[in-house]
Order: structure tokens, then sequence, then C-alpha cells
């Protein structure tokens, strides 16, 4: 990993989950936290071609290896924050991808996160029942 030519990082990241995703040349294996996809992800057949989706866009599928280090959120949060990341990296490969991905949103980071709890309320905006007499 020390050849700097072949390695390409970026950071993605919504809601609470941050991944850091690292593309390196070769067949196309995704390893997210030293586990394979299937394990990590178990029964997420149809979220493996939702991310597969920045690659097909720019026509390199299976060139590149796919390593994952993600912590925080949600399964569906950890699958966004992966695209983003991967979408950013082939970014870094070449920078004519910018045009093409930027073009089917996967460039934009969804920015609504959870709203904080306020004081004397129950949750965000949930109050207590008001009793009128």
């Amino acid at each position: 990993m020390n050849n700097s030519e072949n390695f390409y990082a970026a950071i993605g990241k919504r809601k609470c989950a941050v991944a850091k995703v690292f593309l390196k040349e070769g067949t196309g294996t995704i390893t997210v936290n030293d586990k394979s996809f299937e394990n990590f992800f178990s029964g997420a057949t149809t979220e493996l071609e939702m991310l597969k989706t920045p690659f097909l866009l720019v026509n390199l599928s299976n060139k590149y290896d796919i390593s994952v280090s993600i912590h925080g959120g949600g399964i569906t949060a950890q699958l966004e924050a992966i695209k983003l990341g991967i979408a950013r990296a082939l970014c870094q490969i070449d920078n004519n991808h910018r045009q093409v991905l930027n073009g089917s949103s996967l460039l934009r980071r969804d920015a609504r996160i959870k709203e904080r709890r306020k004081y004397g309320l129950k949750k965000a905006r949930k109050a207590s029942q008001y009793s009128k007499r």
C-alpha cells in the first residue's frame, strides 16, 4: 500500500456513519472492517449493486479492490457513506469522472442528521400533552 499511484482514499459520511474508503487496483473484491461484504452486511445483495453504481457509470467495474473502514450509524447510513466515499475516490483517479458522478448526484453529501433533544421536551419536538382544564 506504499505505492501511491495505485492507491486512492476518500471519506464518505451519512448521518452518524463515517466510512474511510480505499481503492486499489485488483479484481473488484469488497472488504468492510476486515470482513467480506457478505459477512459484514448479511443478506444485502441488492445493496451490493447499489455500491457498484459509481463504477458502472465510469466504466471501471471489477478493476479496483475496495477496502472500507466504517463506524457509526445504521446499515442504510453505512451503505450510503460507502457509496459517497467510492464516488469521491473515483474522482481522485480521474477528474473527468467528476462530471459524470455529479450529474447522477453521487457526489452530494446528505446533510440530514438527527435533531438534538431540547430541554423541557421528551424528544426533539415532542412535548408532553397539553390539558386545557
